[in-house]
């Protein structure tokens, strides 16, 4: 059976004081006591487990007796994906691209982006909870909002796709190489890139990619290209 697994931002190596969330959780919620085992991730690839010393609800006590570091999978994956006008959409696509495994994720905001609002808080325990309940040791970087343009400006080492919906000839990801493991993807928003962005962005070579042979919601296509390019390796 798995051990209890939890997220610490933090974490010393011999002894340690959970997060007095995390304290809780264990004392409170799950009725942990002293000499228990469990699992914690600092969301950098470290892998610990330890043993309750302490069982205070808010100052629970841990003492290591094991780690390990797993490495990220071959190549970044980076999404940078419209906001939604529904948020629960854009929550959804968050908790699935993390299980999937990115690397990052960069909330855009386009000319057709019909809501700006971010809750970078929430949004970010819903990448935790997500790495948890997949027990993964590596926490994608989510970034605030950035706009389209000052976003495409700022360069990326690696290769660099666009999805859109406009007609013209277009690759499928599965047919993309290039030497840099490293992978960015621009997905729109419920309207699509404006034309002038997609012009923007073949200027900055970006490079045109189909995601199937049906138009997929922003939040969908986002998972598809998750999927695609962390299975690229």
């Amino acid at each position: 059976m798995n051990l209890p697994y939890f997220y610490e931002e933090n974490i010393q190596q011999l002894v340690h004081v959970l997060s007095e969330e995390t304290s809780k959780h264990c004392v409170q919620v799950l009725r942990m006591k002293a000499g228990e085992e469990l699992q914690l991730t600092d969301g950098k690839g470290s892998l610990f487990t330890a043993t309750i010393i302490n069982a205070d609800k808010k100052h629970c006590g841990v003492k290591m007796e094991a780690a390990s570091l797993k490495l990220q999978a071959a190549g970044n994956v980076s999404i940078a994906i419209s906001l939604l006008k529904n948020p629960s959409r854009f929550e959804w696509f968050l908790e699935k691209a993390t299980e999937i495994g990115v690397s990052e994720i960069i909330p855009l905001i386009c000319e057709h982006t019909e809501k700006e609002h971010f809750r970078f808080d929430r949004m970010h325990n819903i990448l935790i909870s997500a790495m948890l309940q997949s027990r993964q040791t590596w926490l994608p970087h989510l970034h605030q909002p950035k706009k389209f343009n000052a976003f495409i400006n700022e360069g990326f080492d690696g290769i660099k796709l666009i999805a859109h919906c406009v007609e013209e000839e277009k690759k499928t990801v599965t047919q993309i190489t290039a030497a840099s493991k490293n992978k960015l993807i621009l997905i729109g928003p419920e309207g699509d890139f404006s034309a002038t962005e997609i012009s923007n962005a073949l200027e900055k070579n970006f490079i045109p990619v189909t995601l199937g042979n049906t138009r997929l919601r922003t939040e969908t296509a986002g998972v598809v290209a998750a999927a695609l390019l962390v299975n690229m390796g």
